[in-house]
């Protein structure tokens, strides 16, 4: 009987303590669940935070890459500005230099310079200056015609056509001589001939007091140097002063009214690459041309004809 009583005892404890491990468990289980649904919630939380952070870092890096881009348009900006900068200040230094230039140009006479003053002041008076343009023009046309048609018809006599020739150039008149009939070979020395020639241009001149006589040498581009010429600039001077000197000396023409000038074996006629070409490069031009104070007069307002 007491062995029964003690079994069914420790079989009550037995059940009475599987009771309470198993309420324990469910609680556990239940605190587990509770904890994996709160992770889960976190590992939610965190992969969103993780999210936000690589998102956030894309626009830290697309905010840093415009910000480069910004600042590069800037220095481009600021190379700009400091270029057009200089350029304003090149375009000042230019106008600045060009005023200067204006303000040193010399008045070529005092006379030129009041008739130049005059026409000005007539330029809002529109037909009355183009009358007289057209009358200047009319005069300085007809002065060199004439002017060419004398010289013509006193070269033309024993002078062959190829080494004279006579033309009327806008303003001036002028007289291509060849160096064949005026210089002996490579020098400057005049020939027999070329005094025959300067003499019959020296009436013309003579003739003419209120015109101004230039006269420039010309060679080929064959080089040349010797004891006394030191290159083709050198011979065309010398040419050149060789006439001049022979019109004031020999034809007393009033060396006031003439110029020596030399060219060299520039401003060519035509080719250097053949012999009728270097032939017709070597020459001297004769130019007869208006004093500009008597160039000045046909412009000036106080000639016009009354038409």
């Amino acid at each position: 009987m007491r062995t029964t009583t003690f079994i069914f005892i420790l079989f009550a404890g037995l059940t009475m303590t599987s009771c309470v491990a198993k309420k324990k468990y469910i609680s556990l289980q239940t605190q587990l669940d509770t904890a994996n649904k709160d992770l889960g919630k976190c590992g939610e939380s965190l992969n969103a935070a993780l999210a936000k952070i690589t998102t956030c870092e894309k626009e830290k890096e697309n905010l840093r890459s415009e910000l480069n881009t910004a600042k590069n348009a800037l220095l481009l900006r600021e190379e700009q500005i400091q270029d057009l900068r200089t350029q304003v200040a090149d375009f000042k230094a230019q106008r600045d230099k060009q005023i200067d230039q204006v303000g040193n140009l010399t008045v070529l006479s005092q006379s030129a310079n009041d008739n130049i003053k005059e026409t000005l002041s007539q330029l809002e008076r529109k037909d009355k200056y183009i009358h007289l343009l057209q009358a200047a023009k009319t005069k300085a046309d007809s002065i060199n015609l004439a002017l060419a048609v004398n010289l013509k018809g006193v070269l033309k006599d024993g002078i062959d056509d190829r080494d004279v020739d006579v033309k009327v150039d806008k303003t001036v008149v002028f007289v291509n001589l060849s160096d064949k009939m005026l210089y002996q070979s490579g020098s400057a020395t005049l020939t027999p001939r070329a005094n025959e020639v300067l003499g019959k241009i020296a009436r013309i001149i003579e003739s003419r007091p209120d015109l101004e006589v230039m006269v420039e040498g010309y060679t080929d581009n064959n080089p040349i140097k010797n004891a006394c010429i030191e290159d083709n600039w050198d011979l065309s001077v010398k040419r050149a002063t060789s006439v001049v000197r022979a019109l004031q000396t020999s034809f007393k023409i009033n060396p006031n009214r003439l110029i020596a000038a030399g060219r060299g074996e520039y401003n060519t006629l035509a080719g250097n690459d053949t012999e009728a070409g270097r032939a017709m490069n070597r020459r001297t031009r004769i130019i007869i041309l208006p004093k500009l104070d008597q160039f000045y007069d046909l412009l000036n307002p106080n000639n016009v004809p009354n038409k």
